[in-house]
């Protein structure tokens, strides 16, 4: 039996390879492997066509900020992100700095936010929340405007053609970005293999078992041919599978994955690579979310930059398959279930009758009607311009509740076993752009008798750890402005 290695990471997305990033600087010489099933790294969720790059920071996702009852704006989630968002430009910042990744452009380019409402109830609302953001250090620099020859400056193609009785509002902020997470995963993982880790791709973890000596088993075939391979035996493994992950976390046997079940989401866009349309629309605008959608839903125009060259995206059109990734199984969905989460599952389907019929609408809906979805944000759009790609599937977490049999939860969640030595990420959006706070708190939770004597490499790798940055409006400017000149983004 060949000798146990001290990380697997399942999975070659963008979760597997900063993790392997952050650890394999904790600790050079530990034996790190990635097993990734397709021909590549960052062929699902982090590909950049299955993604909407957005470089998630609450600037312009009006979910973040709900509207209490009392009809004040709730942005404690958005301050949140906001701040998780800040220690992965941190992190990219040290990477660029240290040489891991030499050029910033490869995977961060300046496009600003904008959130984009129309309705004098929606106005009211985003005005509310604009008030509520303004004077927050995170999101210094929030620009707002009632006035449409204002917001034509901002996104040229959203007002011509439009009612000029409709009541319209929208709010800019030059500092967003949009992130190619898959060139991004892919220099990571160059990175790691550089400095000793191996990247195995084109194999499919089919199993994972605890031994008796407490190391974890993985058992390998080839994704293509299916012929096996030696098993791997691990010291700590984590599973950054996408939607593979609740099933080989539910194989492992932890009874922390007890309980939890998948909803899988698929969805599509309209693109256009017209140079003159891109030209016209250097911006990524969010709108507000048909009622029952879930918060990958919604709606967006947005400037992609792939590979040095611009398209627009528009979408998310939501729609359901059974698959839990893009290249799964259309058994996916079933074979989840177990005794233990078939009635969470179903509770949280009875307590999400909403969502159901938001689907089944969008399912039902004729191209001609989502194409009229895209018309509501660029009044002039034509079909001959526009074609459909499909979306990255998504599986969104049912749970237990303390209070309820099952909920629907959105985001993102770790599950560990009790002694650390397995993990394993479920969920969805904000995801991606999150990937350092994530997984520097799986870090924190799976090895804490180590964090201590890591603490100065953390913070060399992401100056602000430990330190509350909400509560230091000083420390949130000196981050902001080195992390941009770095980056070369904007403030």
């Amino acid at each position: 039996m060949n000798e146990p290695i001290d990380v697997a990471l399942i999975g070659g997305g963008i979760m597997s390879a900063t993790l392997g990033t952050i650890l394999q600087e904790l600790e050079p010489s530990w034996n790190i492997q990635i097993f990734e099933r397709l021909g590549d790294v960052a062929e699902e969720s982090s590909n950049p066509w299955n993604n909407a790059g957005t470089g998630h920071a609450a600037l312009c996702e009006l979910n973040y900020t709900p509207q209490r009852a009392d009809g004040s704006i709730d942005i404690s989630a958005a301050v949140k992100v906001n701040e998780q968002f800040q220690l992965s430009r941190q992190f990219w910042a040290h990477l660029v700095t240290s040489g891991a990744v030499p050029d910033p452009s490869s995977f961060i380019s300046p496009v600003p936010h904008m959130s984009f409402v129309w309705g004098q109830s929606n106005v009211d609302y985003l005005r509310k929340r604009f008030e509520a953001l303004k004077n927050h250090p995170l999101f210094a620099g929030l620009e707002y405007s009632e006035d449409a020859r204002t917001i034509r400056t901002w996104a040229p193609l959203m007002i011509p053609g439009r009612s000029k009785a409709q009541p319209i509002a929208a709010t800019r902020i030059a500092s967003g970005t949009d992130v190619n997470f898959g060139a991004l995963s892919h220099l990571l993982t160059a990175n790691l293999a550089a400095h000793g880790a191996t990247i195995n791709t084109g194999v499919l973890v089919t199993n994972i078992t605890r031994q008796r000596d407490g190391l974890w088993r993985l058992r390998l075939r080839h994704d293509v041919g299916y012929s096996t391979l030696p098993d791997v035996r691990a010291r700590f493994v984590f599973v950054g599978a996408g939607g593979h992950a609740l099933n080989l976390l539910q194989k492992s046997g932890i009874k922390e994955i007890r309980g939890y079940g998948g909803f899988p989401v698929s969805g599509e866009f309209l693109r256009t690579d017209n140079p003159e349309l891109v030209a016209k629309h250097s911006a990524k605008v969010y709108g507000k979310a048909a009622v029952g959608s879930p918060p990958m839903s919604v709606p967006h125009l947005d400037l992609r930059v792939v590979d040095g060259t611009g398209s627009l995206m528009f979408g998310p059109y939501a729609g359901f398959s059974p698959k839990f990734l893009k290249t799964g199984s259309i058994i996916d969905l079933f074979a989840s279930i177990r005794w233990h989460n078939i009635i969470p599952m179903i509770a949280a389907g009875l307590g999400n009758l909403g969502l159901v019929s938001y689907l089944i609408g969008q399912l039902l809906a004729g191209p001609s009607t989502k194409f009229a979805e895209l018309q509501k944000f660029f009044p002039r759009a034509k079909p001959e311009d526009w074609y459909r790609i499909t979306a990255g599937q998504r599986v969104q977490v049912i749970k237990k509740h303390p209070t309820k049999i099952g909920v629907l939860q959105f985001g993102t969640e770790v599950v560990s076993s009790s002694d650390g030595t397995i993990a394993g990420l479920l969920g969805a959006s904000p995801g991606a752009s999150t990937a350092v706070a994530i997984m520097v708190g799986l870090i924190e939770k799976c090895f804490p008798d180590r964090i201590e004597s890591w603490k100065p490499a953390l913070v060399n790798m992401i100056p602000t750890y430990g330190q509350a940055l909400l509560e230091n409006a000083t420390l949130i400017e000196k981050t902001l402005t080195s992390t941009a000149k770095t980056l070369r983004i904007n403030r």
